[in-house]
């Protein structure tokens, strides 16, 4: 299915600060499927940290800025469930009933995870990606619990030409990120970070991937640091494999 109108880009800090490959791989799946889009070039943060701990007025500037930068009525699409998730659910507790309450309802229903977006959305299955190698899906909490997803990026991963999905146990537990919660509770992130990893290394997969970089990026620190066969990568660097 070709998707008639342009869409908008977000690209969440985290992306654009340790992996901006991945975007430049957001952009190419894009190209291959004939989405037109727009990348604003002003934007900025959603506001999620700041929100998170509990800095609600400074959440609420960002995601003034937020909603006047993706004010196009198009479609925004992002390749974070987390961030996505973050303005679905809780912009409402910063403009429910303000000035921008009707530009924050249209944003809710605008804004979508990539692979929402592309299954729900555009019908997609098959993007035409190789990936010869063998990974394990981790549910991310945002993406599981907040945004609602869990089949869809199996869906699309099942479709990756040389991909074998093995499922880990306890897919769904979190890996020990949580913002903050890492920082503030560190062993007891340690122990969960070690515990996911764990079951990982039991599938005998190569690759950890997930819908979002901040889990990623928690868990590929605990593997580097303890020298373990496994590596993490975003979804949308293996949808984008060989295209």
């Amino acid at each position: 299915m070709t998707l008639e109108k342009e869409v908008d880009i977000f690209i969440p800090c985290c992306i654009d600060r340790l992996a901006p490959q991945t975007a430049f791989n957001l952009l190419k799946i894009f190209d291959k499927l004939g989405v037109k889009y727009n990348y604003n070039i002003n934007q900025t943060c959603c506001g999620q940290t700041a929100f998170k701990n509990g800095f609600w007025d400074e959440a609420k500037e960002v995601g003034e800025k937020f909603i006047s930068d993706f004010s196009s009525k198009r479609y925004v699409v992002a390749p974070s469930a987390s961030c996505v998730s973050y303005v679905r659910n809780y912009y409402n507790k910063l403009f429910y009933n303000t000035g921008l309450h009707l530009e924050n309802n249209e944003l809710h229903d605008n804004i979508f995870e990539l692979t929402d977006f592309l299954v729900n959305m555009m019908s997609i299955r098959d993007i035409g990606a190789t990936f010869n190698h063998t990974v394990t899906y981790h549910d991310s909490c945002s993406a599981l619990r907040e945004y609602g997803i869990s089949e869809e990026p199996r869906i699309l991963l099942r479709h990756v030409k040389g991909l074998e999905l093995i499922e880990m146990d306890r897919t769904e537990e979190c890996c020990g990120f949580g913002g903050m919660f890492a920082m503030t509770f560190e062993p007891i992130s340690v122990a969960m970070t070690q515990e996911k990893i764990n079951h990982a290394l039991a599938t005998g997969a190569e690759y950890i991937v997930s819908t979002d970089m901040t889990c990623l990026a928690n868990m590929e620190a605990y593997i580097k640091k303890q020298n373990l066969p496994i590596k993490c990568i975003h979804i949308v660097d293996v949808l984008a494999s060989e295209l």
